[in-house]
């Protein structure tokens, strides 16, 4: 049985595939993108449809213009490369294309569903089946609950195959005051999985015991 625990030896990748689909929550997708970012990485990113249309009703962004400006204002130029949820064929659905990593944020159980079951009928669904077969790190986000004993039956599916389960559940010990602080809790441990280093989010360094 393949192990299901992410190598601690594993070199930390320069490029990372970083996929978004229909689940709520598009602020997780923005904010680990932002991240990879600032963080020195190459990211090739591909959204649903319907994380296109979550996209504009949560965050009143368009992919394109609203997304391209966002790039803009986080000075990613030249740092990330948006692929068509419909092009199979681009570079992150092979294997030889030097991207080391995938991460889906969120990732709805529908495309949970799919992943689990081998699909390969979009260029997020071929990445992640490239991810595992090549023994690379995929990272998947689920946001949505509650979960019936179908979609456990398959993250426990992923997780024999090697992939990390990661729900969006963030903490409060770091004692949070905004969403953001909320989100970037959960997208720090994404990039902690990836053993990408950040400073946007301290790691825990352990607490002082209560005394009676």
């Amino acid at each position: 049985m393949p192990s299901t625990t992410p190598s601690s030896s594993f070199d930390a990748p320069g490029r990372i595939f970083l996929a978004v689909t229909g689940a709520s929550g598009a602020l997780y997708g923005t904010r680990a993108l932002r991240m990879l970012v600032a963080a020195g990485i190459q990211v090739d990113l591909c959204y649903s449809p319907a994380a296109e249309r979550v996209l504009k009703e949560e965050l009143g962004l368009h992919l394109r213009d609203g997304v391209e400006q966002f790039l803009e204002q986080e000075s990613s130029a030249g740092k990330v490369k948006i692929h068509s949820h419909e092009d199979i064929g681009a570079a992150p659905a092979s294997g030889s294309s030097g991207v080391r990593g995938v991460v889906v944020a969120p990732c709805s159980l529908s495309t949970l569903s799919g992943i689990a079951s081998g699909s390969a009928s979009n260029l997020i669904e071929r990445a992640a089946q490239v991810s595992l077969k090549e023994g690379r790190p995929l990272v998947l986000v689920p946001r949505e609950t509650p979960l019936s004993r179908t979609h456990l039956d398959q993250m426990s599916r992923l997780a024999w195959a090697g992939a990390v389960l990661l729900p969006a559940c963030p903490g409060f010990y770091h004692q949070p005051r905004t969403i953001d602080d909320l989100v970037d809790h959960v997208c720090s441990k994404i990039l902690g999985v990836l053993a990408i280093p950040q400073d946007g989010v301290p790691a825990w360094e352990g607490g002082t015991l209560a005394t009676r």
